[in-house]
């Protein structure tokens, strides 16, 4: 369970959290807890890639980070998402408040191979 604490701990007490298959999670506690199973039953053994490819800071305590992402086992990961974190900075950190996980379409899969 520490792994999922310690992601949990990224995302603010409120955050918001819509995952790919299109379920809500809201607050840091219903994210830990959901993402125990995640890494501990779906997804063992993978690992992640993560490139940012668009960053906007409508004010100097709010930033928006769009990602494409995907998750694998071989040395290549292929992207096959979008990810939109809204990070605030709080008391000089970062932390997410609203995530959002989106499957790509096969024209942005090509646009933005890995």
């Amino acid at each position: 369970m520490t792994s999922c604490r310690s992601y949990a701990a990224q995302f603010a007490e409120d955050a918001s959290y819509v995952i790919f298959m299109g379920d809500a999670m809201f607050g840091r506690a219903a994210i830990a807890q959901t993402h125990h199973e995640v890494f501990t039953r779906w997804q063992k053994g993978t690992r992640m890639a993560v490139k940012p490819v668009n960053v906007r800071m409508p004010n100097e305590f709010t930033v928006v980070v769009t990602t494409v992402g995907g998750i694998g086992t071989g040395d290549r990961i292929k992207f096959d998402k979008f990810q939109t974190f809204t990070l605030h900075r709080r008391e000089g950190r970062w932390e997410c408040v609203a995530f959002q996980n989106t499957e790509m379409s096969r024209r942005s899969k090509r646009a933005y191979r890995s």
